[in-house]
C-alpha cells in the first residue's frame, strides 16, 4: 500500500512544524486568513522560481479580493484541485483573476475572486527577508516572463540574474 505524499509544512509560532496535505493546508490557510490573521508556511514547488523558491517561508496576509493588483503574488485555492497555490496575478477581469507561476509555461485557469485567500507579504530565505519580486518591480515581472521565452531577451536575463539570486 502506498502512503500519501505530504509536502506542505505549516510552521507555528512556537517553531513546531506540522506536515499537511496540500488540501488541508488550503483549508487551514482559509480559516486563519478569514480571522484577519497572517498565515506563515513553508513553500514547496518551483512554479514561482526564482523569486520564491522551494523551502522559502511565506507570509500570506488577508486582502479583500478587489484590492489585488496585477503583479501581486496571491494565495489562491485552485478551482480544480482545491489545493493552495501561490502565483502572480497577471489579469483582473470582473469576477475572475488570472494567475501565473513565474516559472510556469502557461497561466492557470481563471480563479473566482471568492477563491483568493490573500497576498504574499513576506518571503524568508535562510533567515533573511527577500523583497525582490514583491516591491514596485512586481508589475514588470509578468511582462518579463512573457518575454523571457524569446531569444533576444536571454542576454538581458543574464544581466538581471545576479539581482534576482540575492
Amino acid at each position: 500500500m502506498r502512503s500519501k505524499r505530504v509536502e506542505p509544512v505549516y510552521s507555528r509560532a512556537d517553531k513546531e512544524t506540522i506536515a499537511l496535505s496540500a488540501r488541508a493546508l488550503a483549508g487551514l490557510a482559509r480559516a486563519v486568513l478569514e480571522k484577519s490573521r497572517p498565515f506563515r508556511f513553508l513553500a514547496r514547488g518551483f512554479s514561482m522560481s526564482p523569486f520564491i523558491r522551494d523551502g522559502d517561508i511565506l507570509t500570506v496576509s488577508p486582502v479583500p479580493p478587489d484590492a489585488l493588483t496585477v503583479g501581486d503574488v496571491a494565495a489562491v485555492v485552485h478551482p480544480a484541485t482545491r489545493k493552495l497555490v501561490i502565483h502572480r496575478v497577471t489579469r483582473l477581469a470582473g469576477d475572475v483573476v488570472t494567475v501565473h507561476g513565474d516559472n510556469a509555461v502557461s497561466p492557470d485557469e481563471p480563479i473566482p475572486r471568492a477563491d483568493i485567500l490573500g497576498r504574499v507579504t513576506r518571503v524568508e530565505r535562510n533567515g533573511r527577508d527577500i523583497s525582490f519580486g514583491l516591491g514596485p518591480e512586481r508589475v514588470l515581472i509578468p511582462r518579463f516572463n512573457r518575454l523571457r521565452r524569446r531569444a533576444w531577451f536571454r542576454p538581458l536575463l543574464k544581466i538581471l540574474r545576479p539581482i534576482i539570486k540575492q
